[in-house]
């Protein structure tokens, strides 16, 4: 019997590089992150980012750090070769944000590389050539203090991984959200970027709420409020939007973590637990919050990327988390105040004032009608008809009148508490008086069923079709109840009707142009949809940097809000863009179609429901929205019979 011979094999350091790439270097903004990090580590205070094609190209990282001797540059494209930790007990303890040793060992497996360094106190640096975890050529350069990095051709020695990057105006998002996140968490660093010889950002030494008006423009500086909360186990810190200025799409979210950028499902959930009745439930808010907690009571190592980190006393950083927002939203007057009108208040009645006509008594301030009832009053009274009071302040019989009550005397107007055993033998005669026919008189409260509360909202009938909720189109079908959402039906029709026009739609000029300021990612989807929104019957111009005009919009339009329509469609299309197999066509037609719909609340007559229903049935599709929410739904009629 022959023996086997030996499979197993150690990989050359250039295939485990490329191995351990796939999960570090998933993109150009994967780059970008690892190269910005490694220079706020360096110490530097000025950070220059430069790309060419969305960073398929070129992605140049130049900062004045602290910089590299020739033996440091060679080593720190060694696999696992670091500076920022020496044992395995300073993972428990990191002030920066690498540590792994990964991150330029992957890149130069995946990219050809061209750094050139020096160290601040020295007067000649060294420039290193490496091509796809090769070194070519290492020699002494006189460069700048600092370092400057040059990724070329990312991804060249692995196709399907370039294959597989999306479009540039997706892939430029990208790396605008991490640039985003980056300048968030650095705000003591001076950072700019340029795109294909385009300067789109160039930010200079900010506080954080400065910085993030900086990226997202100045209007959002007055619709943040800051949080503040110091304990013993985390210092939370930082902004959270007002009700008015939550989002349905692209809210601004950011959570960080000892200056570390980091997702944390549950502490969005506690945060959106503080918005719940105040925001609908459809909308996002925007907030920005930094953790400060000791190093040892968090484990960042567990994934290459660093942004999931597990917290040792998470529940109790909740719950602070919690308090803080709400004590903000509740100091700032955002989650709403008490309702004190009286319009809806129930009338008490006066009665029988005594021979001085005055009314005006002062209240005992311990009693409370309703701590109990009446020891004469039987449990199974019946139901007797309304009681008639005379009237005591001369106005008309039968008009109801309004109790007055005065906050500085704490007086009630048109009450005599002297009357009301008077009261109770005038209702217990009644009680026991003949119904004349109102109610039958063997049917007692006792005997009640109790019944469900009913809406409050108020029901439009209208023949066929019945409105219920503002919200609801409610009609008789063959097979049962047909219900069908007022709002999604109108989505339906809109977007088959925008699909299926062929030829450009008719502009709606506006009144007076209105300018748009876009963020730098929002401006890239912008130009890269202008045509198709020309088509669409958006008549909009370029004004130079992030700035545009709109002039007309299509006319089915014409009745909603410019700005904020076209706003909704670019933040639309920015997010559904990853896909790049949907057709930016259907992508616009969505957005628009959402942005004209009928929205819930609106009141319809017979006649539009009628129109509705009609072009919501003729449709092929009339069941789902375009993006898969169920319009029309059936009460079987046997489940309404069950009810009964």
């Amino acid at each position: 019997m022959s023996q086997t011979s030996d499979i197993i094999r150690l990989l050359p350091d250039s295939v485990a590089n490329q191995i351990a790439a796939g999960e570090v270097i998933q993109r150009p903004a994967s780059v970008i992150k690892e190269l910005v990090e490694n220079a706020v580590d360096a110490g530097a205070t000025k950070i220059q980012i430069v790309l060419l094609d969305a960073g398929r190209t070129l992605i140049q990282v130049i900062d004045n750090g602290s910089g590299m001797s020739e033996t440091d540059a060679r080593l720190a494209f060694e696999r696992h070769a670091t500076s920022k930790i020496t044992a395995a007990a300073d993972l428990f303890s990191l002030h920066t944000m690498g540590f792994r040793g990964e991150a330029l060992a992957s890149i130069a497996a995946v990219a050809q590389v061209d750094m050139r360094t020096m160290l601040k106190d020295s007067s000649l640096g060294t420039r290193i050539i490496i091509n796809g975890s090769v070194v070519e050529s290492q020699e002494p350069e006189a460069c700048a203090p600092g370092t400057n990095i040059m990724v070329k051709n990312l991804f060249f020695n692995v196709p399907a991984r370039r294959k597989f990057l999306k479009k540039d105006s997706v892939e430029f998002s990208n790396i605008l959200r991490e640039f985003e996140r980056l300048a968030l968490v650095n705000p003591d660093v001076e950072l700019s970027i340029i795109h294909n010889d385009m300067l789109l950002h160039q930010l200079s030494k900010a506080p954080v709420k400065r910085r993030i008006a900086d990226l997202f423009g100045k209007t959002i500086e007055q619709k943040l409020i800051p949080i503040e909360t110091d304990t013993s186990i985390v210092r939370i810190s930082g902004f959270i939007g007002l009700p008015e200025s939550a989002r349905k799409r692209n809210a601004l979210q950011y959570l960080f973590v000892n200056g570390r950028n980091m997702r944390h499902p549950g502490f969005h959930k506690a945060i959106m637990s503080c918005y719940e009745g105040i925001i609908a439930n459809d909308q996002q808010p925007n907030y920005f919050v930094n953790f400060d907690v000791d190093p040892q009571t968090i484990d960042v190592n567990i994934h290459p990327t660093k942004s999931e980190i597990k917290f040792e006393n998470e529940g109790a950083i909740w719950q602070m988390l919690v308090a803080a927002v709400r004590e903000s939203l509740g100091r700032f007057n955002a989650s709403g105040a008490i309702d004190f009108d009286l319009t809806d208040a129930p009338e008490i009645p006066a009665f029988n004032p005594d021979s001085t006509g005055e009314h005006n008594i002062e209240l005992d301030p311990t009693y409370n009608p309703f701590d109990s009832a009446p020891a004469e009053l039987p449990t199974d009274s019946i139901i007797t008809p309304p009681v008639s009071f005379p009237d005591m302040t001369g106005a008309s019989p039968g008009r109801p009148q309004s109790s007055s009550v005065s906050s500085s005397s704490g007086r009630v107007s048109s009450i005599n508490t002297r009357n009301w055993e008077k009261l109770y033998e005038d209702f217990a005669s009644r009680r026991d008086a003949p119904d004349n026919g109102l109610i039958d008189s063997s049917i007692r409260i006792a005997d009640q069923p109790e019944l469900p509360a009913m809406s409050s909202q108020p029901i439009t009938t209208t023949g066929r079709y019945i409105q219920f909720n503002q919200r609801y189109i409610v009609s008789a079908a063959k097979s049962g109840l047909m219900i069908v959402d007022q709002n999604r039906a109108h989505m339906r029709i809109l977007y088959d009707r925008y699909i299926s026009t062929d030829m450009a739609v008719s502009s709606q000029k506006v009144l007076f142009p209105e300018v748009m300021e876009l963020s730098p990612a929002l401006n890239v989807t912008l130009t890269e949809i202008a045509d198709d929104l020309q088509r669409s019957g958006f008549d909009i111009s370029f004004l130079g940097g992030c700035s545009w005009s709109i002039n007309g919009i299509p006319a089915d339009l014409d009745s909603l809000n410019t700005r904020e329509t076209l706003m909704n469609i670019i933040a639309d299309v920015a997010e559904l863009g990853r896909d790049s197999h949907e057709p930016i066509e259907k992508r616009i037609a969505l957005s628009m179609a959402r942005a004209a719909a009928l929205k819930h609340g609106t009141t319809l007559n017979e006649t539009e429901m009628t129109a509705l229903m009609g072009d919501l049935l003729k449709l092929s599709s009339p069941d789902y929205t375009p993006d898969g929410k169920l319009i029309i739904s059936i009460i079987p009629t046997d489940d309404v019979v069950k009810l009964f």
